[in-house]
């Protein structure tokens, strides 16, 4: 998207999606209230400290830093039992890894994005459990996955998609590419997803190992990511690589949208070119942060409740409101975005209206790890 943006509207699908997230939320309301106080003073001792084991991700960090002392004293205050939150960060892939190889049994999981969930379940059941590690959870943030450019660049070539990248290197247009390492990051997971969907002609969440080994396909997305000159290990990092490096160094990339409302202002001030969010056509995921109580054996019933009460409060509206200054969009519908942050003067789009796709199964994923070898840039 240029400075020059259109006023766009929230595609019916958005819409529902914010609409389902508020019932969900409020029906968890409603079912977690029912233990409240009672069961809480009921199952711990006035006198003990408790420990909540969170295992995230590092977009999230900062205000996840910001949200720790206010959940610990509103626990206290209100069910008069100290808590003590215990964070572990690390990449959604990493996340994957350290649950599954028992390196770490948090209560609470949040990746960045919903395709991990059923990724996990897939894998955990693929280690012998008969089970899945994950019934529920409740996104929290949103951000969606964007393609991210140069003012001057997008102005001059009109990217819209990721095809569009594919047919400037038809075209001999000399640029450079980057996105994070998919075997690392969930930023880079969800732009070779968005690649493959798209030379596919398929949504994200109909597509089936065969469009992934399917050569035609292969070769689109080979031919885009041919321009990569680095892979990185988190989404972050490319919005601060190009504010430092300029556009001759890297001149499109993939990440979220809160890295360009990040590095925006500082990108025009540095190099007199502003970074600016496309919105991709053929349609985005949604990293919709979700936020997990793992049914797993070394999770006790006073955890749960505890964690209960931590994903309820994420979701309050003064929690929800703190998150926008962070560059998300809230999941509650019932909270306007700040103007100030979501303008085109940041380069992003105050409003969505693309076509929203929703996560893959966990074989797919298994896939795309399988064929990235063959398909990734060389360079």
């Amino acid at each position: 998207m240029s400075k020059k943006s259109r006023r766009v509207v929230p595609s019916e699908g958005y819409l529902l999606l914010l609409v389902g997230i508020l019932i969900g939320f409020l029906l968890f309301t409603l079912i977690a209230a029912v233990f409240s106080v009672r069961a809480l003073k009921n199952l711990i001792p006035t006198q003990k400290t408790l420990t909540l084991k969170v295992l995230y991700t590092s977009e999230k960090q900062s205000w996840m830093e910001e949200i720790a002392p206010l959940f610990e004293k509103y626990f206290k205050d209100n069910y008069g039992h100290a808590v003590k939150l215990e964070f572990t960060v690390a990449g959604s892939h990493e996340t994957v890894n350290l649950i599954l190889h028992g390196s770490s049994k948090p209560v609470v999981w949040s990746p960045a994005s919903s395709i991990w969930i059923p990724y996990l379940n897939y894998k955990w059941r693929k280690i012998g459990y008969n089970y899945d590690i994950v019934n529920e959870w409740y996104p929290v943030l949103i951000t969606p996955t964007v393609i991210i450019t140069w003012k001057s660049f997008l102005d001059k070539y009109n990217l819209t998609s990721f095809l569009s990248l594919y047919r400037l290197v038809k075209e001999g247009v000399e640029f450079t590419y980057g996105h994070p390492d998919p075997m690392l990051s969930n930023g880079g997971v969800t732009t070779v997803l968005l690649e493959i969907a798209e030379a596919a002609g398929k949504p994200v969440e109909e597509l089936t190992l065969s469009d992934l080994v399917n050569t035609t396909v292969q070769e689109i997305v080979r031919t885009i990511e041919s321009k990569v000159i680095y892979y990185g290990k988190s989404t972050g990092f490319f919005g601060k690589w190009a504010v430092e490096n300029g556009p001759s160094t890297l001149t499109v990339f993939s990440a979220y949208e809160n890295i360009v409302i990040d590095n925006s202002v500082e990108a025009l001030k540095r190099w007199g070119d502003q970074l600016v969010a496309v919105y991709p056509s053929f349609g985005t995921i949604l990293n919709d942060h979700p936020f997990a109580i793992l049914n797993a054996p070394w999770i006790d019933d006073e955890e749960k409740l505890v964690a209960e009460k931590f994903i309820e409060f994420l979701l309050r509206k003064d929690s929800q409101e703190k998150a926008i200054k962070h560059g998300f969009r809230p999941v509650r519908s019932d909270i306007e975005l700040d103007r100030e942050v979501f303008n085109p003067e940041n380069g992003v789009c105050y409003e969505l209206n693309v076509t929203i796709h929703n996560p893959p199964s966990g074989e797919i994923l298994e896939g795309l790890f399988t064929i990235w070898v063959k398909i990734r840039s060389r360079g």
